[in-house]
């Protein structure tokens, strides 16, 4: 089976100014499909894991316990994607490993309510420090 709009997913989320048009998109077209959520296998991956910690971090100010992360992976379109709570609160992550482009979405009430705090993240290269023998 092939995803139909991942390419329109992918545009959206390196260029949508709105974070909740990607995220409606995301769950409109891809979440709450059998044949999507069908699709992965369980993963762990720890640039993601710590992306979720500190993005919960950032958004409650302070170190918060994220329980539930349910990580799955779509090898053969290379997207991440899993459900996560964070105090009390639902949370979902979505990554394209290939754009190195993802969005967590987090409800932003508890009770959780249509309201949502969102956060776009890319994967910036850890470059080493100049040691003298760089020529470039």
């Amino acid at each position: 089976m092939k995803i139909k709009r991942l390419q329109e997913l992918k545009q959206k989320l390196a260029k949508e100014a709105d974070l909740s048009v990607i995220w409606s998109f995301y769950m409109d077209h891809f979440a709450d499909h059998p044949e999507f959520t069908d699709m992965g296998e369980p993963a762990h991956n720890e640039y993601l894991n710590v992306v979720v910690h500190k993005t919960c971090q950032q958004m409650f100010g302070k170190a918060t316990k994220i329980s539930n992360f349910f990580l799955i992976y779509i090898a053969k379109y290379q997207l991440f994607h899993g459900p996560f709570q964070v105090k009390g609160r639902i949370g979902g992550i979505i990554y394209l490993e290939d754009i190195k482009i993802g969005l967590i979405a987090v409800s932003a009430d508890y009770p959780p309510t249509d309201m949502v705090q969102y956060s776009r993240f890319s994967e910036v290269m850890q470059l080493s420090d100049p040691n003298g023998n760089d020529r470039n």
